[in-house]
């Protein structure tokens, strides 16, 4: 008697025996950017690659062009930032939430 009260007070088990996993639930789910897969690497290759090349003209370049690819690679970042927020968003909620 004592094991079978010891079986049943286990975490993650039942006192019936019964084994199976949790029952299929519903999580959030998570809602789409306004981005697609493909815009969204090439916005990080875009941003990559215009955050390399900004210190790099910095350094070889006699004027401040090299800001134009900071403030370049600042703006697709933001546009990476704005994505990745609309899509950690729940399904059906307004801008407003």
């Amino acid at each position: 008697m004592a094991e079978k009260a010891d079986r049943s007070s286990r975490i993650g088990q039942s006192g019936d025996g019964d084994r199976r996993g949790p029952r299929k639930t519903f999580g959030m789910q998570q809602g789409s950017g306004f981005l697609t897969v493909r815009q969204r690497r090439l916005a990080w290759l875009g941003f990559l690659l215009a955050a390399v090349q900004a210190p790099v003209a910095a350094r070889f370049a006699t004027d401040d062009s090299w800001l134009f690819s900071l403030c370049v690679a600042l703006m697709v970042a933001t546009v990476i930032i704005a994505d990745d927020a609309s899509r950690r968003r729940p399904a059906g909620a307004t801008s407003s939430d």
